[in-house]
């Protein structure tokens, strides 16, 4: 016997007769009777919208089949959206691996400011100095090569450089 969707003995009337036995389907895959109710109407709904638009030979299986499949996508999604969701006791914002707080990125974007402007204001072979050796990461000979001078010329240079920043770290300690 198949059944179409729409008149007696339709795909919603099955359903609708059996609608416990398919939500203790659901439960026992999604494990919540909250969550199964949900799992339960999403099938209905589905069934009703006329997703499948084919003859069904056995009903009942196939609503079976329906509400099993939503049951297992819901405990998919649920498996994912755990991976990204983070709890915490009072409710607020947790910090994310790699992001910041609004606040601390415009207080870091002031020390930035701030550094730059007190660099700007040193003679520029310092400046250049600073930055291979702080920012580039190279030696103090390898600065002193690239410019031309003595390392004790760049030891001086950096020393006076990092003296004009250190009024900086005031701004970093909040």
């Amino acid at each position: 016997m198949s059944i179409g969707l729409q008149g007696a003995g339709g795909l919603g009337d099955v359903f609708i007769a059996h609608r416990a036995q398919l939500r203790r389907i659901a439960q026992r895959i999604v494990g919540t009777p909250e969550i199964a109710d949900e799992v339960t109407q999403d099938a209905y709904l589905k069934l009703m919208e006329g997703s499948c638009a084919r003859e069904v030979n056995k009903p009942y299986s196939y609503c079976c089949q329906v509400v099993r499949n939503l049951a297992l996508d819901h405990c998919r999604r649920q498996a994912v959206e755990s991976t990204y969701r983070i709890y915490t006791d009072d409710g607020e914002l947790p910090q994310v691996a790699g992001g910041c707080v609004p606040d601390r990125r415009f207080q870091e974007r002031q020390v930035i400011n701030a550094i730059d402007q007190i660099l700007g204001t040193l003679p520029t072979r310092t400046r250049r100095a600073f930055e291979l050796y702080r920012l580039g990461g190279f030696t103090q000979r390898e600065v002193a090569r690239q410019m031309g001078c003595s390392a004790t010329l760049v030891n001086f240079m950096l020393r006076d450089a990092t003296q004009a920043v250190a009024g900086c770290r005031d701004l970093l300690e909040v």
